[in-house]
């Protein structure tokens, strides 16, 4: 039997698997796209837009989004790879918004709070 690994380690894992699975769907599309670890040590894929900007492709996994930025349109569900592979190609063949990339922050503590009400 094998040992119980913790959990964090078991997330990190189902990330560094939906972006490698991702990263298999792009690549044959001619997106490219690169495994990483970023300087915060979270697993990602730098994907490169049609005018040579890089932008990471990270995994929440409480809501299994693909996400890129923190706009509405910055994110996609990581249920379906191929759907998914879709969504990123199009970002990043239209090219990535202007600016610098936005950190995605959702706070479960409101989610919660606005359905005690």
């Amino acid at each position: 039997m094998e040992p119980m690994r913790p959990i964090k380690e078991k997330q990190r894992a189902y990330q560094e698997q939906l972006l490698r699975e991702l990263h298999d769907e792009l690549v044959p599309r001619g997106v490219t796209a690169v495994l990483i670890v970023d300087t915060s040590d979270r697993p990602a894929l730098d994907v490169t837009d049609s005018r040579f900007r890089p932008r990471r492709v990270y995994v929440h996994l409480a809501f299994l989004w693909f996400y890129w930025g923190d706009q509405h349109d910055e994110r996609v569900s990581c249920l379906r790879i191929g759907s998914a592979a879709d969504w990123i190609e199009k970002a990043a063949r239209d090219g990535w918004h202007e600016g610098d990339q936005g950190e995605l922050h959702v706070d479960l503590g409101k989610v919660l709070d606005a359905h005690r009400m």
